[in-house]
Parts: C-alpha cells; sequence; structure tokens
C-alpha cells in the first residue's frame, strides 16, 4: 500500500495520447512511447508510431502533463508523470511495453514500479542523480545552471541531433521543445533511484556512443542495472526518433520485441 498516494492522490489533467493502428490485428502488445523531458507526443507521431505500426505493432506516445497538447501542469512533478504513463497503459487493451527517451526514460522506470509491463525500452535514457547533473553541467553549463534555481532546462540542436540530419528539420524539431515542470526537473538532477519493476519484465536499453547529452559510460551503468549491455548506435544524436537514421533503433526495439523477450528472472 502507498499510504501517501492514498493521502494526498495526483491531480488529474487532459492527456493528449497519439496513436497509429496497424492494417490488419496481429494480437502483438501495444507500445506506448513517452518523450523525454520538453518534448510531446509529436516527437514520436513524426517516424516511429507509424513505422511500429507497419510492422504490426499497436502504437501510441502520451505527451507528460505540461507538454504538446496535454494539460498544463508548471509545477509537475516525476510521480505525476509516473502516473501519467501508468493511467494511459492501463487503458490500453492489452498489456503494454513501456518505451521511454532521455528523461522519459527515468518516467518509465518509476512507472513500472505502478504497472506490470510486458517489457520496457529506455531509448537514450537519462536516469537522474547527481552524476547526472555533474555530466549535465560539464557538457552544457549555460542550458543547465539555471534549472537548478527554477528555470528551464534547455538543450541546443547541436546536443540532439547528428550532422546528418539536414539544419533545417534540426531547427524545426528544436524549435518545438517546451519545457516540464520545474520540481521534475529539480528531481531528474538529484532524484532517487526508481524501486524496483514489477514482474521484473525485460529492459532493453539502447542509444548512441555520440550522443552528447548521454555519455557513453552513463549507458553502460543504466543497462548493467537492468542485466544487460547497451544496444549502441553510432553517428546518432540524443533524439534518436528524429535524427536521420531514425529506423535503425525502431527496428532494433521491434526486432527484440518480435524474439517476444521473457521475464529476466533477476533476483
Amino acid at each position: 500500500m502507498r499510504g501517501r498516494e492514498w493521502a494526498r492522490p495526483v491531480r488529474p489533467v487532459r492527456r493528449e495520447v497519439l496513436g497509429a493502428a496497424p492494417e490488419v490485428e496481429q494480437g502483438r502488445p501495444p507500445l506506448l512511447f513517452v518523450p523525454g523531458f520538453g518534448h510531446g507526443a509529436w516527437a514520436f507521431a513524426e517516424h516511429w508510431l507509424g513505422h511500429a505500426a507497419s510492422r504490426g505493432f499497436p502504437a501510441y506516445a502520451l505527451s507528460l502533463r505540461g507538454h504538446g497538447d496535454s494539460g498544463p501542469a508548471p509545477d509537475a512533478t516525476l510521480r505525476a508523470y509516473a502516473h501519467d504513463v501508468t493511467q494511459v497503459a492501463a487503458g490500453l487493451p492489452r498489456q503494454a511495453v513501456l518505451v521511454g527517451h532521455g528523461a522519459g526514460a527515468l518516467v518509465v522506470a518509476h512507472a513500472l514500479a505502478r504497472y506490470p509491463a510486458r517489457a520496457a525500452v529506455l531509448v537514450a535514457p537519462v536516469l537522474g542523480g547527481w552524476a547526472t547533473f555533474g555530466a549535465a553541467v560539464r557538457r552544457n553549463p549555460l542550458g543547465t545552471l539555471p534549472a537548478v534555481f527554477g528555470g528551464p532546462l534547455r538543450l541546443h540542436r547541436r546536443q540532439l541531433f547528428s550532422r546528418e540530419l539536414p539544419e533545417a528539420e534540426a531547427r524545426r524539431y528544436a524549435d518545438r521543445l517546451g519545457r516540464a515542470g520545474r520540481r521534475a526537473q529539480w528531481q531528474l538532477l538529484t532524484g532517487r533511484a526508481a524501486e524496483p519493476a514489477v514482474g521484473d519484465p525485460p529492459v532493453l536499453v539502447l542509444g548512441s556512443p555520440d550522443d552528447r547529452v548521454v555519455p557513453a559510460a552513463a549507458l553502460t551503468r543504466a543497462a548493467r542495472r537492468y542485466g544487460s549491455a547497451p544496444l549502441l548506435f553510432p553517428g546518432m544524436g540524443h533524439d534518436m526518433m528524429l535524427d536521420a537514421r531514425w529506423r535503425e533503433p525502431v527496428d532494433a526495439i521491434l526486432d527484440w520485441l518480435e524474439k517476444d523477450p521473457a521475464p529476466t528472472g533477476r533476483p
């Protein structure tokens, strides 16, 4: 029992959920994509939703509260974001696979403690804590330090995308970025690790060794936490779902799911 959640429930909010359905229903698990801070469901609707549906997977993307066309929430917390994910996942027709990108991977990690997912995928995960804060300050001091004092956490387009993506597209995507809640930003930089996942689902971690947001060592630490090694895509930027070679990581995710990974059985 989670007494605090009964005593202080998360405030309801309008949630934007975009989806794409396969032409023929094949009984495959639905995918719920969770974007990182500043991104909305649009980031997955651009390429990955339709591509997943074309391979037979029902695909959905959620805009966390305060993002995209979901309701405003300037003081949202990680707990509220995880609540959004679990509520949407629970409303899907079958047990879902949760796919989190960036800070959305941290939200998914927290949601896994509340929702018995079929599996989970952490894409270029930003899992929080002081190590994350130190790396962010070293790589992007002007964009990170304002977040410590309640300002927005800013990432430049050249941190998000490889040089293979045309400048006009990179600028267009960067111009759509919003901001996360002040409390959630602080919790991301300093927060606690997520509780163990319900049912011990299989977890795939993937990213790029050339990511200018997440160091390669952080990808390795994240994968080890779930008893595996990261799947790497050299030459790609942090926003893998929008970068020039976006098909490669999503096809790797779908290939992994088609093998129907079993629970890890870790103690």
